[in-house]
């Protein structure tokens, strides 16, 4: 229970389904005094989580995850961007915390299953004999990009017992069981970053001695301008690159080595293909061949089609049907077969 309104409802909705249920918050001692949108799992929602299960008339245990929210989730964060590249720590967190360290913690203490307020499904294949992760059927709402990663193992004990339902459904929920948070705003997107956005918070983390500035260079390898450090830029991005050069640049390459970031023209995002590593294959088996498939490079981007070659368990080389724009190391690549996914991996690097 982050104390917001969907785990919350998805207390609810397992006590009246008959479940004897107990509410968990993981804390991470995590404060934004001044952000505009509040943080799941920060003081304010360990409150709010309370104050929901009193409601409910649940149980309510708050575990410390605040060191390891450090150690396997900011560190990595602030390490990918110190080298060029562009992190998912949702998916991280989803990986290593919650269907990590809190699912074993929890399975330890007794329970058959970890309910979260997730917007995704499990389903069971009785022709296959899998669960499958599948999407939510309110696609504004989807979360299945970031779950990839789960492992297959842990999905029999795993529930999200709101993918069958809209935003709004949720909240109507809330209404009914007369909890305080039916109305509470979305929680921010990375939790242990304020409203002031990524780069400060890297630049209180490191210090701006550790970002320091460098070239920019364009396709031809020739000087164009000075960069602010290489952890303020991401592949594709075009506004606040503070250099004039009569038409639209775009960063098409960030190298660590030399502590350079290359601008182009728009043509130079496009790749034909990409390596990723730390796959995961949460609903099938490692393929034994090459395999069509729908894949999303990004989380809001739209599926497109692609070829998988398997190269072994944990890295994969991807062919588009079409050329794709912006493919950025760190990012993950999901692969989708209808509303089932199939796999998932972190984005190694581009292939022209």
């Amino acid at each position: 229970m982050s104390g917001g309104v969907d785990s919350s409802v998805v207390a609810g909705l397992m006590k009246e389904q008959g479940h004897n249920v107990v509410g968990v918050t993981m804390c991470f001692n995590i404060t934004h005094p001044n952000s505009k949108k509040p943080s799941c799992c920060g003081v304010d929602g360990i409150e709010d989580a309370k104050r929901a299960a009193h409601i409910l008339d649940i149980p309510h245990y708050v575990f410390n995850y605040a060191q390891d929210l450090q150690e396997s989730i900011i560190d990595n964060f602030t390490s990918e961007y110190l080298n060029g590249r562009t992190p998912n720590p949702c998916v991280r967190c989803n990986q290593h915390l919650k269907f990590g360290s809190l699912f074993e913690k929890v399975r330890k203490l007794g329970a058959d299953y970890l309910a979260t307020g997730h917007y995704a499904k499990i389903h069971f294949n009785s022709k296959d004999g899998r669960y499958e992760l599948k999407k939510a059927c309110d696609n504004r709402k989807d979360q299945s990009y970031f779950l990839y990663s789960v492992r297959k193992e842990t999905l029999p004990h795993v529930l999200f017992p709101i993918g069958n339902m809209t935003k709004e459904e949720v909240r109507a929920l809330a209404a009914k069981y007369n909890l305080a948070n039916a109305q509470k705003p979305e929680s921010q997107d990375i939790c242990f970053v304020s409203s002031d956005g990524y780069k400060k918070f890297l630049e209180e983390r490191v210090g701006k001695q550790m970002m320091a500035p460098g070239p920019f260079k364009d396709e031809t390898g020739n000087v164009i301008g000075e960069h602010k450090g290489i952890a303020h830029y991401t592949i594709g991005q075009r506004d606040g690159l503070g250099v004039a050069l009569g038409r639209p640049k775009y960063v098409f390459k960030i190298e660590k080595e030399t502590n350079t970031v290359y601008l182009g023209d728009v043509d130079r995002l496009f790749s034909k293909g990409l390596i990723a590593t730390q796959m995961n294959y949460v609903s099938i088996d490692p393929p034994l061949k090459d395999f069509e498939t729908k894949i999303r490079i990004r989380h809001g981007f739209g599926e497109v089609s692609a070829f998988v070659t398997s190269m072994d368990n944990v890295q994969a080389q991807i062919r588009f049907a079409e050329p794709q724009k912006s493919i950025t190391p760190g990012q993950s690549v999901v692969m989708y077969r209808d509303d089932i996914v199939l796999a998932g991996g972190i984005i190694e690097k581009a292939v022209a």
